[in-house]
């Protein structure tokens, strides 16, 4: 039996993806200034795909170098338009123009996960959806924003998928669980070969 895996996030929903997956785990988040990194990577010209990668990446070996010989998984989301990265909001009108941006519009969500040990990756996967967008009015926009708690509208970026988030779309294509942070199907692949 697998030892518990160190989750490198202080999300709830990737927590809730590994207990409904039975993957025993415990949190340990890397405190990681995201900000900062995604800015110098976007100097590189990166794109929003290794950005993500690499964010993913740097949680799990910031945390696995503290936790020797443990099993550290690090995750990472973005949404990517056209080449933009776009990031998680800061406030309602920073999460209000992220909706303008996308509405009517193909994007795709960038998820990437991450597994170190001691302080170096083991096993990394990224995977994407592609969401398109329907058409809505600002006012039916700030009416879905409206909805959303600040905890949630900050946790996941602009939509959640398991919930109201669902509606903005006219068409998703992709793993419910990428979209929602943890490619869980490819990690529980992995972790069976490790045992």
């Amino acid at each position: 039996m697998l030892n518990k895996i160190i989750l490198a996030s202080q999300s709830k929903v990737r927590k809730e993806i590994l207990d409904k997956n039975d993957i025993p785990n415990k949190v340990e988040p890397s405190n990681i200034d995201e900000d900062i990194v995604k800015e110098s990577l976007l100097k590189e010209k990166a794109t929003p795909g290794i950005i993500s990668k690499n964010l993913a990446e740097l949680k799990a070996n910031k945390v696995s170098l503290k936790k020797t010989d443990e099993i550290v998984l690090g995750a990472d989301s973005v949404i990517d338009l056209d080449g933009e990265l776009i990031s998680k909001p800061k406030n309602r009108e920073e999460a209000l123009k992220i909706l303008k941006k996308l509405n009517g519009k193909k994007h795709y969500l960038v998820s990437s996960v991450c597994i170190s040990k001691n302080g170096s990756m083991i096993w990394n996967y990224t995977d994407k959806a592609t969401l398109t967008m329907k058409n809505f009015s600002d006012d039916e926009l700030k009416s879905y924003l409206s909805k959303i708690p600040d905890n949630a509208l900050y946790a996941y970026n602009v939509y959640q998928i398991e919930g109201e988030g669902k509606k903005l779309f006219s068409d998703i294509k992709g793993d419910e669980n990428t979209i929602m942070g943890l490619p869980i199907k490819q990690i529980k692949e992995y972790l069976k070969e490790v045992k």
